[in-house]
């Protein structure tokens, strides 16, 4: 079973993608701060990352050169609701995809099954 962490401020939607996650065979891990995520263990398990872009703290686009400056691999799929050149951004930043949020729960596990086989 793969792991996959969700990174959002928001618990809302945490639990909503923790749910799918879960109904597709997932393992999810799930996290309220970028800060959160980088100290737990799950960056050495994690299969994937689905990281919100807008967050009080680390943003995600800090977390994902936080990520890369610790010489971590972990396909990432970023979410948010704000656009403006933020989907631009994070794949300039490796991510292997970007969805404005709302997206369909089918979606967001075709761009989880993608990252995770290195696909864009």
């Amino acid at each position: 079973m793969h792991v996959v962490c969700v990174v959002d401020d928001d618990f809302s939607v945490r639990k909503s993608l923790a749910n799918l996650l879960k109904s597709a065979g997932y393992q999810p891990i799930c996290f309220d701060s970028g800060e959160a995520f980088l100290a737990s263990p799950a960056i050495d398990t994690a299969a994937c990352v689905v990281l919100d872009l807008c967050m009080p703290g680390l943003s995600g686009h800090q977390v994902q050169q936080q990520l890369r400056a610790r010489g971590k691999k972990l396909p990432v799929v970023c979410i948010s609701a704000n656009g403006n050149g933020a989907d631009t951004r994070s794949l300039a930043e490796g991510a292997a995809c970007f969805l404005a949020k709302p997206f369909t729960g089918e979606t967001l596990l075709n761009a989880i099954e993608a990252a995770m086989q290195g696909k864009p």
